[in-house]
């Protein structure tokens, strides 16, 4: 007795390995992608970042909310 595969639309694993060419197939070269806006609007990424000592003075000698000057001078230095 022969198992004729004519009789099927189509064979599982040529479909299987035809789904994981198409998931693993490399994309072409093109421009960078952009970076991705945050998922939520206004959602603040913690970095480490070295300042010079007076910069840091500057922005720290109003008290609280030194980081969010900072945060501020960088937008408008960004044209943001």
């Amino acid at each position: 007795m022969t198992f004729d595969r004519s009789r099927r639309g189509s064979d599982p694993r040529q479909a299987a390995e035809a789904a994981f060419r198409a998931v693993t197939r490399k994309t072409p070269e093109g421009p960078a992608p952009q970076a991705a806006k945050p998922a939520v609007p206004g959602l603040r990424e913690t970095v480490s970042l070295r300042l010079d000592r007076d910069v840091l003075d500057h922005f720290q000698q109003d008290g609280p909310g030194w980081q969010e000057r900072i945060n501020a001078a960088l937008r408008r230095a960004a044209g943001l």
